[in-house]
């Protein structure tokens, strides 16, 4: 059973018509928030090559847009 309080405030947050709606937000929220927390402990573990340019790599990824 889910806590209607819980839900009463999501709903009002996120404008959502739905309970399931608001189920599938909160899932999105949860994986999107787990990848990111992953990535986050990936820091200071890789190794990049010496000559890596981020700032050419962005300027090639804005080229072909």
């Amino acid at each position: 059973m889910l806590d209607e309080d819980l839900v009463k405030e999501a709903v009002s947050l996120t404008g959502v018509r739905t309970k399931r709606e608001l189920v599938n937000l909160a899932l999105k929220e949860l994986i999107r928030s787990r990848k990111k927390k992953n990535l986050f402990e990936l820091a200071g573990k890789l190794e990049l090559c010496e000559d890596f340019d981020h700032k050419a790599l962005r300027d090639m990824r804005r080229d072909s847009d």
